[in-house]
């Protein structure tokens, strides 16, 4: 059985969430960090963009090898995130959903068998194809509820807290 309808349709519309969220916020607010120590919500549109190739990369060594081991992601360790910050908003967006086009493109094509193979998370252990392709999308959902509460505060207050 391919990926369920609903993770299928996540993959294929859920990211895109972000242009309803921010609206006509300009780039500069959401820049703005509300809370110490926590991302704003250009960092977590960021952290978005970042991760979607490691997430390719890690479907990529699941079909190649046989239950690989990941390290936990943490985005201040990958040398492709500050780089991804110095990018503009309207590039962020465009590269997220280039990199979707093709986890779209990746899961769709997948069969059964390969869907059933595995990779081994650090804190939850053995994960299926399927089982990864959730969690990416619930991972990248939890950033979205940030995204909007964060662009609610900017709205409220003008960003100041």
């Amino acid at each position: 059985m391919p990926l369920s309808p609903s993770a299928l349709s996540r993959l294929e519309f859920q990211h895109r969430t972000i242009h309803d969220l921010i609206g006509d916020l300009p780039e500069t607010v959401l820049r703005r960090n509300l809370v110490a120590g926590k991302w704003s919500a250009f960092e977590n549109i960021a952290h978005l963009t970042a991760y979607q190739p490691v997430f390719i990369k890690r479907l990529e060594r699941m079909q190649e090898e046989s239950s690989p081991r990941f390290d936990r992601y943490i985005a201040e360790q990958d040398p492709m995130f500050a780089p991804t910050l110095q990018k503009g908003l309207g590039e962020l967006l465009a590269d997220i959903d280039l990199q979707r086009s093709r986890i779209i493109a990746q899961c769709s094509s997948m069969d059964d068998a390969t869907l059933a193979r595995t990779g081994i998370h650090p804190k939850y252990g053995e994960f299926s194809i399927r089982q990864w392709t959730e969690f990416f999308l619930l991972h990248e959902a939890h950033h979205l509820y940030t995204i909007f509460m964060l662009v609610q505060d900017l709205r409220k207050n003008g960003g100041k807290k």
